[in-house]
């Protein structure tokens, strides 16, 4: 099945109607009991992942009745709905609020997105700003683009590769095992520089913008990766498992490098990991 650009767009509106109608409503209003805890006090959910998610699954459905559907609370609640993903004809992974501990605590950095998959392949991948109110859109052999609010399209592009030195990035050691988790966080100072959005939504936007140069992921869940890896490589990037091994919707595991081409890729992974 090939999406072109009419149907993207239509999953781009989907998008901005359910930040317009379950998510921003929510944003600093929520109560103590509309939040809670999923595996630790830095993982959360709250009412308006879950209902974003309920209402972009229920227009999925009445669309695509014969695809899969990847949610990441409903996956939260079932693990098992992962299985099979990297295999179905088709089949959308959705994540309703990127960044939900932002989301939870006030802060303006969160996002909407969604990845399409036929057949084992990231074919679309679409990143909704909801207090912009704009798209980050990236399909299969057509580049990535920032559609803006008020109705321009502006193509993006990654950043040029420079020395790890003169190089911008995040390392998200925090999931990551000791020695590992050590090694990373000190030699994250040999870059330039480093950010950390707690929102994979609008550090994949930074990158593929040309605004920062890496990334390194340990936790991979398709809902917080499908979408971003494809718009980085369509804006020009490379990404890998750590091993080297190409980032596939079956993955959950591995970690993730995002740089701008494989030569920065494998400066990175050798100077970050090095004892």
């Amino acid at each position: 099945m090939r999406f072109d650009d009419t149907a993207i767009d239509r999953l781009a509106t989907l998008l901005a109607e359910a930040a317009e109608t379950e998510i921003m409503p929510r944003f600093r209003r929520l109560g103590t009991g509309d939040i809670r805890q999923k595996t630790s006090a830095a993982d959360l959910v709250t009412e308006a992942d879950v209902n974003a998610e309920r209402l972009i699954t229920a227009r999925l459905h009445e669309r695509y009745p014969s695809a899969m559907i990847v949610g990441e609370e409903a996956c939260s609640d079932n693990p098992a709905l992962l299985q099979g993903l990297g295999d179905a004809d088709l089949a959308f992974v959705i994540d309703p609020v990127d960044g939900t501990f932002n989301f939870a605590s006030g802060m303006p950095l969160f996002g909407v997105m969604l990845a399409v998959v036929v057949k084992g392949e990231t074919v679309a991948g679409i990143i909704h700003d909801p207090v912009g109110k704009d798209w980050l859109i990236g399909a299969k052999g057509a580049g990535s683009h920032i559609q803006h609010s008020y109705g321009s399209l502006e193509k993006v592009a990654i950043a040029a590769p420079v020395p790890i030195a003169e190089m911008t990035g995040s390392v998200s050691w925090q999931y990551m095992a000791e020695p590992e988790r050590s090694r990373l966080a000190r030699n994250q100072t040999k870059t330039l520089s480093q950010f950390a959005y707690r929102c994979a939504a609008h550090e994949y936007r930074l990158l593929a913008s040309g605004h920062g140069h890496f990334v390194v992921y340990n936790k991979l869940m398709p809902w917080d990766h499908l979408a971003g890896a494809l718009i980085h490589a369509e804006a020009g990037g490379y990404s890998a498992r750590f091993d080297g091994s190409p980032y596939l919707p079956s993955h959950i595991d591995g970690g993730l490098l995002v740089a701008p081409d494989e030569e920065s890729w494998r400066e990175l992974r050798r100077e970050l990991w090095a004892e």
